[in-house]
């Protein structure tokens, strides 16, 4: 179906070298898309490469570290010049730090701040020129069924997420003119490794999740698949400023 086809686009996704991001960079080449997987474990992003391409899609890996507004310029650079355009952005990198606020450090909250909001703002403002130039383009935020709820145990974490709700409506209407659309995903309780440490860290924490959640299990990567693609093709070409839950049903129950 060509609303949903991606051939001939060029995605980055943060982060794209294992979890959610992996999921998603998966439906992306299935669609059609390249896809730059940008992250800094380079190891890992090789093996991602190497099971987009088993997929049939096309691949690369470029090494970034997200909180580098330098590294951030240097990877739009090599996508663009490797791959031709940039037209989809997903900013998918993220990190936790599991501790109650009068237990965490300046240094811990800026980290996560950095890693998670920080990064989607310099690298949806380094990837504008090339979807400009292409265009238009898509840019998807990970944000957190946090930014809906509170946790004791995850102040910057929830207050990141929160503000990528925010930092998504601002850039949707600031850039609408430039048609691209930019819309959030608010994961749920997904099977990652994030979450396994999560619930070694929680006790109680896997039941009480299967218990509120009517779809009655985790999410997996692969259930990223289809809202990547939706988000990034002609599809969803209307709908821009949204925070869409993926979280089979969690945040539908008071």
């Amino acid at each position: 179906m060509k609303l949903f086809d991606l051939s001939g686009k060029v995605a980055i996704v943060t982060g794209g070298n294992g979890g959610i991001g992996l999921g998603m960079a998966k439906g992306l080449a299935q669609a059609g898309a390249a896809v730059a997987i940008a992250a800094r474990n380079a190891k890992k992003s090789s093996q991602a490469v190497k099971e987009l391409e088993a997929l049939g899609g096309k691949a690369l890996a470029v090494n970034t570290d997200v909180t580098s507004e330098v590294s951030i310029a240097e990877m739009v650079k090599t996508v663009a010049e490797k791959l031709g355009r940039i037209d989809i952005l997903v900013n998918n990198a993220g990190t936790n730090i599991r501790k109650l606020p009068q237990d965490l450090a300046a240094a811990e909250w800026h980290q996560v701040i950095d890693t998670n909001l920080t990064s989607a703002f310099l690298c949806s403002k380094a990837a504008h020129p090339e979807m400009k130039k292409a265009g238009g383009g898509k840019i998807l935020n990970n944000g957190s069924m946090m930014s809906i709820f509170g946790a004791p145990w995850a102040p910057a974490y929830a207050a990141s997420k929160g503000g990528m709700v925010q930092l998504t409506k601002a850039l949707a209407t600031a850039w609408a003119k430039d048609n691209i659309q930019v819309n959030c995903f608010l994961p749920g309780w997904i099977d990652t490794e994030l979450t396994q440490g999560a619930r070694q860290q929680v006790p109680g924490l896997h039941d009480r999740v299967l218990g509120r959640t009517p779809s009655g299990r985790w999410g997996t990567l692969d259930d990223f698949m289809g809202i990547a693609v939706f988000l990034a093709s002609p599809a969803s070409s209307f709908i821009t400023g949204t925070a869409i839950p993926v979280d089979g049903g969690y945040s539908v129950l008071g």
